[in-house]
Formats: C-alpha cells, structure tokens, sequence
C-alpha cells in the first residue's frame, strides 16, 4: 500500500483506478474471508490508535498475549512489518491467499529475493525496522519461516476464534454486492462502493487515500476483496505489475466475540416454529426473510404485508441487533447480524 501523503496543502488525495470495457467484465469479489489479508490489516488495527469501540475487547484479549516476554519476541519482526500507519510490503498478501490461510503462507515462504528486497528498502525510508529484517531482506531461509511461523501463530489467537463473525461480515457484504450485480451488472457492482469511493466513466476513485496514484488495469480486471479488519480506507498494493486488487471495509455488524459461530438446527422446522413463539410469526418470517438479503419492498410482498409494516417489524429487530439495514438510494437493504442469524438457527 502506498504511505506518505503526496498532496498539496488543501488537495484530497485519492487513488484513480482506470478501468477499461474488458476491465469492467473481469472485475469479480472475492469468493470469501480472505485470511491473509485479515491476519494482516488486524495487525494494523492490532497498533492504530484510532477509535474503534467495537473491536475494544478483541484489541485487549489479543495485547494481553502479545504482552508475554516469549510472545515479545516471536512477534517482533511481524510487527514491525506491519506498522499501523502508511506502507506496509506488498509481499505479506499474495494472490494466492484467496485460496487459504496455507496457500498464502506458502507464497510468502516463496517470495523473491528480489521483491523481499525491494519491499522492506521501500518499508526501512519511514520506519526502523528489528535486525532480523536484514537477513529477510536477503531471503535467509530462516528468517523467512520464522516469518510465516509467527503468522500462522497469531492466526491461532487472534483471528481463528473470531472467524465465524468475520465470516459472516463478509458474506453479508458479499450479498449487498451480488444484488447490486444482479441488479446492474459490473457496473452497477462499482457503483455500490459508495461513499468510500466513486464511479463514474470508467474510473473508480478511492476517496481519501493515503496518497494521489493512478492505477490502470490494462485488461486485468480487478479482484475486489471485502474486509472486517480493514479500518475505514480501502487498501491497494503499491506495485502496479502484480495482480490488481483491492480490499476494502465491510460493516462489523456488531463487532467481535469469539465462540463456535452458528450451527443449524438438527430440527430447522421446529425451530423455525419455537422462534415464531418467541417473536411472533410475522416478526420471525421476516428474520427469515433476510437470510440472504432482502429489501422492505421484497419482505412486504414475499410476506404479504404492507411495507410500512415489513419496516416497523425490520426496525424492533435492527434494534434488537438481530439485523442491520443499508440504505442505497431509495431502497433499505436489511441483512442478518451474527446474533440474528444465530438466533434464527438455534
């Protein structure tokens, strides 16, 4: 990711992607939670101090095991890869982390000299960096495996027991995207990524970013990747030679508490028929009816009932924080948090 601003006093930076017709058809979201990029950007988060009262408790559970002397220095180098600030090297994400935790870390394990090289001289101009970066630098097969060792290590504590709500975060975004798609094609998809960034003749500007660039896809298409532990600026590689992506927040949709995640129900009917008990039937159908993402409009007719009512139901259960609701121009997106859905499994 690009760090230090380039802008004049009173400019908004921001980062211009071109997209050409071919782009625009290639251009996809991730299938899923990308783990690398999330282990990643919480590491950020992990040292920001920027106000982030949802993930206050996830923040001390994890400080307190990195406070331990033997955890200090197994996690000394990751962080300092990692500041939580500007640029950080574009080699702890590779492509290949779209097919898992595994396939990521074995790419990293794998990269060039010449990009470890390149990466950390790029990250060394604005932050001082442990000795251990030096032998990175020069690819030493050992400091390299500590490198993924401690990865995969932080995985373990911070990020697996929390997986089934970044998960479910992320498929929630997913949902929003695949309506707008379906709805407007690739187009519409761009446009959806409103307000942190805008479309408009085949350029997409990502507002506020760190610095002012240009990227151009020349065909490539772009690999759009939603993510819980990105802070609130969408996040590009610097190089613009590797695979385009783009990672960008989702909502928390209530932030983190770790456990299990939600399993079905062995008997889904009589639960359906036990939660109809609890909320009322016309409540619990519209629980139902936001499983997959569902607007007012949709939730009024599928349930026959008028829309002021699918709202007012909609509202006591986003107030009770079993939904939450995106408005994208006149129509209101309701999608279940985590607790909702566990509530409509159990």
């Amino acid at each position: 990711m690009a760090g230090t601003p380039s802008v004049r006093p009173g400019e908004r930076s921001m980062l211009k992607i071109h997209f050409s017709r071919e782009d625009i058809l290639r251009t996809r979201v991730a299938s899923a939670a990308d783990p690398v990029w999330e282990l990643v950007l919480s590491l950020h988060l992990l040292q920001g101090r920027g106000p982030e009262p949802l993930m206050l408790e996830w923040r001390r559970a994890v400080a307190r095991t990195l406070r331990t002397d033997t955890a200090t220095e197994r996690f000394r180098l990751l962080l300092a890869l990692n500041p939580p600030r500007g640029y950080f090297p574009d080699f702890l994400t590779p492509y290949a982390s779209r097919e898992g935790l595994e396939a990521g870390l074995e790419a990293v394990r794998g990269t060039p000299v010449g990009m470890l090289r390149r990466d950390l001289a790029v990250l060394a101009e604005e932050n001082h960096l442990p000795a251990p970066a030096a032998a990175l630098a020069r690819g030493e097969p050992e400091v390299v495996r500590h490198l993924t060792d401690s990865m995969a290590h932080y995985q373990t504590f911070a990020i697996t027991p929390y997986w089934p709500r970044i998960q479910a975060a992320v498929e929630a975004d997913r949902a929003r995207r695949a309506r707008a798609m379906l709805a407007d094609g690739p187009e519409g998809l761009l446009a959806s990524l409103r307000p942190a960034m805008r479309w408009a003749d085949g350029v997409l500007e990502v507002l506020d970013y760190p610095d002012t660039r240009e990227l151009r896809l020349d065909g490539r298409g772009l690999l759009l990747v939603p993510a819980f532990f990105c802070a609130r600026t969408p996040v590009a590689l610097l190089d613009p030679a590797l695979p385009p992506v783009l990672v960008y927040p989702v909502d928390r949709l209530g932030g983190l508490a770790p456990g299990p995640g939600s399993a079905a129900a062995a008997d889904p009917d009589g639960g359906r028929e036990a939660l109809a008990a609890l909320l009322g039937r016309t409540r619990a159908a519209v629980l139902a009816a936001a499983e997959d993402g569902c607007t007012t409009g949709e939730m009024a007719r599928r349930l026959h009932i008028s829309p002021a009512a699918a709202s007012q139901h909609a509202s006591v259960l986003r107030n009770a924080g079993l939904l939450v609701s995106h408005r994208d121009r006149n129509t209101v997106l309701h999608i279940l948090t985590p607790l909702g859905r566990a509530v409509l499994d159990a």
